[in-house]
């Protein structure tokens, strides 16, 4: 379940704040507004499905999903690969992520 919180909530988050990005460096449309808003209160909802002792432990674990997905985004919609620093950053922040949410705590 926590994989999943954090995948839909990565998914949120980045669409939501895209279409900001849209609206304000793009010129598109401020309709775009109203989806990112959407997008960003779904961000919001599926962090709360986290399984996590505390919401700050919950938040920092996400940060690292949250690169996985930034640099998959930018791969998908924005047609840019990923260099083998970014693989080397993301897996990193992957392994940090891991031990915040996982390691035995007594």
């Amino acid at each position: 379940m926590t994989l999943a919180a954090y995948l839909v909530a990565a998914l949120a988050e980045i669409a939501g704040c895209f279409a900001f990005w849209h609206v304000v460096r793009a010129g598109g449309s401020p309709l775009w507004l109203i989806a990112g808003m959407v997008s960003l209160a779904v961000f919001a909802a599926a962090l709360t499905q986290v399984e996590a002792s505390a919401a700050g432990r919950a938040f920092a674990a996400y940060g690292g999903i949250y690169i996985a997905a930034s640099l998959a985004w930018m791969w998908a919609v924005e047609g840019m690969r990923p260099d083998r620093f970014d693989a080397i950053g993301m897996a990193v922040c992957l392994a940090g992520a891991a031990i915040i949410l996982w390691a035995p705590r007594g």
